[in-house]
């Protein structure tokens, strides 16, 4: 008897190469509603008083949840294979990537 179990698929992933250049971020601003999760990624540089926005992704809860799995076992990992990650100056500067609490 075979137990019920998902299939596994295999998704081929395009990335052409505009995008595989990346975009910087030290910056992600959040807003949530009931049906999606808008993440803003921008950069904010030293001394001025303006950042600009790069890139925007919207998401379902559902996958918003599955991208922080996703990012903890990943920092997880990395910490292990190169020690502890420093957020230097979080408490002092209201700028970068906040946790509401």
């Amino acid at each position: 008897m075979m137990e019920n179990q998902p299939q596994q698929r295999q998704i081929s992933v395009e990335l052409p190469e505009k995008e595989s250049e990346g975009i910087y971020s030290n910056m992600a601003l959040m807003m949530i509603s009931p049906q999606e999760f808008i993440i803003d990624f921008a950069r904010v540089m030293p001394g001025v008083n303006k950042a600009k926005v790069y890139s925007r992704i919207i998401m379902t809860p559902a996958h918003a949840k599955m991208l922080h799995k996703t990012l903890e076992e990943n920092i997880k990992k990395y910490e292990t294979d190169f020690g502890q990650i420093k957020v230097f100056g979080q408490e002092e500067k209201n700028i970068g990537f906040k946790q509401d609490k």
